[in-house]
């Protein structure tokens, strides 16, 4: 059996309790994706074109700064959950696969959205991270549909 580990950002919430929920099914270690300067209500507005959220996801090349580093090695598969910012993954999730080695790890990706898809999202975080084996959305009121993709891996 292999040791997981459930790593995720969320700004608002919604991402934890996806997150919380996947690690218990799992039976799971949990890491927060923490940016080092957290985001304010003014930060997430995505209809402010100035916010930061949204001059981050205008620029391919952002890299929100982690509040420090998450230690994957003794894990063998790491799903990574985020919200959907602006048809993606926020910057500092590239930040976070940028920042260590998934060398032969399985990397399975998890999103939360009010109404967007993950889009091309897997396809361009694999090329940051080529062990992302698939992504899969799951908000929280996909509940069975969770513990179905979860019965995969334990």
């Amino acid at each position: 059996m292999s040791k997981i580990l459930v790593t995720y950002f969320s700004a608002s919430g919604v991402t934890a309790k996806a997150a919380y929920n996947l690690a218990e099914m799992l039976k799971a270690n949990i890491s927060e994706i923490k940016p080092k300067i957290m985001y304010s209500h003014a930060d997430l507005n995505w209809n402010d074109r100035h916010s930061r959220s949204t001059l981050e996801m205008n620029n391919p090349n952002a890299r929100p700064e982690l509040a420090a580093p998450i230690d994957i090695a003794a894990y063998d598969t790491i799903f990574v959950g985020f919200p959907i910012w602006f048809y993606t993954a926020p910057r500092i999730i590239n930040t976070f696969l940028e920042s260590a080695d998934f060398t032969g790890k399985k990397v399975y990706l998890f999103a939360t959205s009010g109404g967007s898809g993950l889009g091309k999202t897997v396809e361009t975080l694999r090329k940051i991270c080529p062990s992302i084996v698939e992504g899969k959305m799951l908000n929280r009121r996909d509940v069975d549909e969770m513990k179905h993709w979860a019965a995969k891996f334990v």
